[in-house]
């Protein structure tokens, strides 16, 4: 392939893939339109002109080939205006952010109008089209345009600056091209010269962000020159070397197609290598940014261990800020409605964002993202993470929300049922005073019968006996001072058995000061007097013991009531039993659960136990 073939061939395909890449800007501009329903006219401008430009050129390229003389001058001025007006395109750009006067952009569209004009000028005077003068101007007028952005745009950093003015010397070489000699020998000169609209949209897009899907349509329009360059190195440096070798074979050699198809199943297979080349390049080289994938992963990870929505919210807070270089991060309650679960509101005029967290009831809430370094958009990658993390986020404040629920229920639950113990309790203690009341009043009025002597000693021990069991108004006594009362009791009972009652009280002076509930003896010895000795004519005895012993390294200890009667009391404890029984085992149950039990056997006489943990 000699040199003027390569540029035609560079001409080609440089036309071809212009008008596929304009052609995609523009669908992706009006598919991915705002909320009302309005598009982006910057952008849609540039895909018009870009695909004026690319198609006008292309279509002149082939009537050329066809050998078609007289091309309309008026399709070569419509070509070159779209052209002309691309340069201005970038100083709207670029001062889009500016604040103050536009002084720039208005002298950009300025001349690139005259350009047009002269253009249009010289095809109703039948002089050469494109204008040689409309070219010159646009040339010096780029130089002077670039130079004024890197001088006047005082918010733009140096970087932008540069690739700015990049853009618009290429697009003044070109025009110093055009106004010469069109056709070159040098495919690399043709590259530059007639494919200057391609940086010219790349960079509107790179640089000021203001296109959502910026990012998709850099991708894409990266992988598809990649393809484009390895399709044209392969033909220039593979095809054509083995098509020369084939020159004296017949004119459809098969060895020649086969290579050439070959080629092509090669150019697919690596389309994928070049795609996520293209991806790379614009995430990590060209927009810098973290690896989203890993920011959730991570984000999520985190927010699992929080157990409280506003740690939630700050961490993605910090976190999003850190990720997309906003300087200002805050969260507040919002109004949102629930139906808007995943919404993502995004503005891109000064760069800032909110983030709606829609859970499942309100309150909900927006996270506010704003003050971008460097002059940052949001893109499609951004807003489809942005998605995610509002949705998890939002996820992940619901299962707060209804865990604290479930806490502050069950314990609003526990509060309930101690007050509903402590009434209990408090019923269940007030019928053991009216109980052992009516049983020592009962012996007292058999003694008034019987040993009307007695029964005043035993009035005074029985005055001392209520003021003891009154005056004990907590839940809990010493063990000492509940065998004081059984003693007391005893007392008064031993006036009325005489020597038919034998009592024994076996309880080390070392565990006298453990605490029991309070009268958690009392009623057993009642119930031992009641049914095991004064039914028995001969009397009997009763013994009290306490002891304590080790159970799984936790002390438990153990009370005992024992009486050598039988009595009609004489079964398991789970036995219905009177008041006092049925007190006990309520009163052992709400104080100490399962850890405590109590027994009532018989067998030689009837035993009562009490074994309770000690704390």
């Amino acid at each position: 392939m000699n040199a003027l073939n390569a540029a035609l061939l560079v001409n080609l395909l440089g036309f071809s893939v212009g008008i596929a890449l304009y052609a995609m800007l523009a669908m992706m501009v009006v598919r991915h339109r705002g909320k009302a329903g309005s598009v982006n006219l910057l952008l849609l401008t540039t895909a018009a002109l870009g695909l004026l430009w690319n198609i006008g050129e292309l279509y002149a390229f082939v009537q050329k080939d066809f050998g078609v003389a007289g091309i309309s001058p008026f399709l070569v001025a419509v070509a070159f205006s779209a052209l002309g007006f691309l340069p201005s395109v970038v100083v709207h750009s670029a001062q889009a952010d500016e604040s103050g006067t536009h002084w720039l952009t208005f002298a950009a569209y300025g001349l690139s109008t005259f350009a047009a004009v002269m253009h249009f000028q010289a095809a109703f005077a039948g002089a050469p089209v494109p204008s040689y003068l409309a070219l010159q101007t646009q040339t010096f007028g780029s130089l002077a345009l670039a130079a004024g952005l890197l001088i006047f745009n005082f918010r733009q950093t140096l970087e932008k600056k540069a690739i700015w003015a990049s853009a618009l010397l290429v697009f003044a070489v070109s025009a110093l091209h055009l106004s010469g000699e069109r056709e070159s020998s040098a495919w690399y000169v043709e590259l530059v010269a007639h494919q200057s609209s391609l940086p010219l949209a790349l960079v509107i897009l790179f640089q000021n962000y203001r296109f959502a899907f910026a990012d998709l349509f850099l991708k894409r329009a990266i992988s598809l020159i990649l393809l484009t360059g390895l399709a044209f190195g392969l033909y220039a440096l593979v095809a054509v070397p083995v098509l020369r070798l084939h020159e004296t074979h017949d004119k459809d050699d098969v060895q020649a197609i086969g290579a050439l198809l070959a080629l092509w199943v090669a150019t697919a297979l690596v389309y994928p290598a070049l795609h996520r080349f293209a991806v790379w390049l614009v995430d990590t080289a060209i927009l810098r940014r973290s690896n989203y994938e890993k920011l959730q992963l991570d984000l999520a990870r985190e927010t699992e261990s929080i157990d409280s929505t506003e740690a939630v919210l700050e961490n993605v807070c910090r976190t999003l800020s850190t990720a997309l270089t906003a300087r200002t991060a805050e969260w507040t309650q919002s109004t949102a409605a629930t139906g808007e679960i995943g919404f993502v509101s995004a503005n891109f005029t000064p760069g800032d964002c909110r983030i709606l967290i829609s859970t499942a009831e309100a309150p909900y809430y927006e996270i506010s993202l704003g003050e971008f370094q460097g002059g940052r958009r949001l893109l499609s990658d951004e807003i489809t993470m942005l998605d995610a993390i509002s949705l998890f986020t939002a996820r992940r404040i619901d299962v707060l929300r209804v865990s604290h629920e479930r806490y502050n229920q069950k314990f609003r639950e526990q509060e309930f049922a101690k007050l509903a113990t402590e009434a209990q309790l408090s019923a269940l203690r007030s019928q053991i005073n009216p109980h052992f009341l009516f049983n020592a009043l009962t012996t007292l009025g058999y003694l008034i019968k019987t040993s009307p002597d007695k029964a005043y000693d035993t009035l005074l021990r029985l005055t001392q006996l209520l003021r003891g069991v009154l005056k004990s108004t907590g839940e809990f006594s010493t063990l000492g001072q509940e065998i004081e009362l059984i003693e007391s009791y005893l007392d008064i009972e031993r006036a009325r058995f005489e020597e038919k009652l034998s009592v024994g009280i076996d309880v080390p002076d070392s565990i006298r000061n453990v605490k029991v509930p309070s009268l958690i003896l009392q009623p057993l010895v009642e119930n031992a007097i009641k049914h095991g000795i004064s039914e028995n004519k001969n009397g009997g005895e009763i013994r009290i013991s306490a002891s304590v012993s080790l159970d799984n390294g936790d002390s438990h200890l153990h009370l005992s009531v024992w009486d050598s009667g039988a009595g009609k009391n004489g079964k398991k404890a789970n036995g219905s039993g009177g008041i006092g029984l049925r007190n006990i085992k309520e009163r052992l149950a709400s104080y100490y659960g399962k850890s405590a039990s109590f027994t009532l056997e018989s067998g030689i006489g009837t035993e009562a136990t009490v074994d309770l943990p000690m704390k």
